[in-house]
């Protein structure tokens, strides 16, 4: 899927030579409706956010026009602001807009309570947009627990040390967004909570179609959107500079589970097994809960 991005963000320059992505100017000479995908990023490393996952929304004949969100209540300091004013709006311009879909990223702030996280009133108000007006949207990790909580009550857990590394997940259901999956699948973890499994189980419309017993409940969906609980946009080194960076920081962390092959650290020894998965799940994500559903006028 040609992703459709000005030539001067930097993801174009990330993209150009790994992935199909159409800068503006081309797209407009096509007579083509490309999706509106709408993308709330959290992260504080933005760019390194916009680069994993428009590397996941490309290489498809369908052309994608995206536009990216971040919140105005809290500006984080680890991008700049120059970046920020130039490709990004707040929620109040998008509320004139209507989305085909939209994918909220995950945040490193996991071990606050939700009430305490300073734009939560804000990301209360994007959800409910989100909700009406984009077709589906797809929560990632942090962002997931934060619509579970919000849309269904389902609590996050605090866990006893971070979930961290590749783990497979089982077949649950039979749904579309799995289709072309192998019956494991493997997805990225980096996380300090878990959901309360006994609200999943209970929860309605809430339905669970990855699942690990190291993991738990990874990837759910309700009528509308998709919850996973994990990083499938990460790339091949990120869990490397995660890990190499909490060393250095003298936390207790330990390696990243079924990752490094034998070279505990090594960046040349890393089991790269996520990928194809990943381009899987937005594949599907995209053409069964986006294409074949939404309105061609928005």
């Amino acid at each position: 899927m040609p992703v459709i991005i000005p030539k001067d963000i930097p993801a174009y320059a990330y993209l150009k030579d790994r992935s199909f992505v159409m800068d503006t100017e081309r797209a407009n000479t096509q007579d083509i409706r490309p999706l509106e995908i709408l993308i709330v990023n959290l992260m504080p490393t933005k760019i390194d956010t916009e680069n994993q996952i428009l590397s996941l929304l490309s290489n498809s004949p369908l052309q994608t026009n995206i536009t990216l969100l971040s919140t105005q209540t809290y500006i984080g300091q680890n991008t700049p602001i120059e970046h920020l004013n130039q490709f990004y709006i707040g929620i109040e311009e998008a509320k004139k807009r209507r989305f085909d879909g939209a994918i909220v990223t995950g945040a490193p702030v996991e071990t606050l309570a939700y009430t305490d996280v300073h734009y939560w009133h804000e990301l209360q108000g994007i959800f409910n947009f989100l909700k009406e007006h984009v077709t589906s949207t797809l929560y990632l990790c942090w962002g997931a627990m934060a619509g579970l909580y919000h849309f269904h009550g389902i609590d996050k857990v605090a866990l006893d040390e971070k979930k961290f590394g590749i783990f497979d997940h089982e077949k649950q259901a039979d749904d579309l967004l799995l289709t072309n999956l192998n019956d494991f699948v493997a997805i990225p973890h980096s996380r300090h909570s878990a959901l309360n499994e006994t609200q999943v189980k209970n929860a309605s419309g809430v339905e669970v179609l990855l699942y690990s017993e190291e993991a738990g409940s990874t990837v759910l969906r309700n009528d509308q959107d998709i919850f996973i609980m994990g990083h499938p946009e990460y790339t091949r080194e990120t869990l490397h500079k995660e890990f190499i960076r909490d060393k250095d920081l003298g936390k207790a962390i330990k390696p990243p589970v079924n990752y490094y092959r034998t070279r505990i650290g090594d960046l040349n020894d890393i089991n790269y097994k996520w990928r194809s998965d990943s381009n899987t799940l937005f594949s599907n994500w995209i053409n069964y809960r986006i294409y074949q559903t939404t309105p061609f006028v928005l």
